[in-house]
């Protein structure tokens, strides 16, 4: 099963800290895959939810690149993404209101137990991850661990 820390956060949210590069680096130190929101703004990478407020880390890439899971949050991050993408097998996705979406991957991203894919955020629809996942993306990570 995968485990992979909301924003970084293992124990809960925490608005304070999510997205930022130390906060991350905690989560995956700790043996979680990590879900990051990512921007393309001024020819950059930032972190952060609703806007970019981090300076990305580009450590992350080259260290941890196999235990990200990279949430583009506007389509310039998603093209960009692509573009560097060439054998590293970054693992990026975009969506807005869907179902369910693939990550670059070819993994399943939803909100709702499917076979094979990954249950984000189970506590936000009051969801038990099923048996048959392949991982749960959570805020309280630690409590599946």
């Amino acid at each position: 099963m995968i485990l992979i820390a909301h924003r970084g956060n293992t124990q809960g949210p925490n608005k304070d800290k999510e997205n930022h590069p130390d906060h991350i680096l905690n989560a995956l130190r700790a043996g979680y895959n990590c879900e990051i929101d990512v921007w393309y703004i001024d020819g950059k990478f930032k972190l952060g939810h609703d806007n970019p407020q981090y300076d990305f880390p580009f450590d992350l890439f080259h260290n941890y690149f196999n235990k990200l899971w990279i949430h583009c949050k506007n389509s310039e991050a998603l093209v960009q993404l692509q573009s560097i993408d060439s054998g590293v097998r970054l693992n990026y996705f975009w969506h807005d209101q869907d179902y369910a979406t693939l990550t670059s991957r070819g993994d399943i991203w939803s909100i709702h137990n499917i076979e094979n894919g990954i249950i984000v955020m189970p506590e936000s629809t009051s969801t038990e991850p099923s048996n048959f996942v392949k991982g749960i993306c959570s805020d309280y990570i630690a409590q599946y661990a």
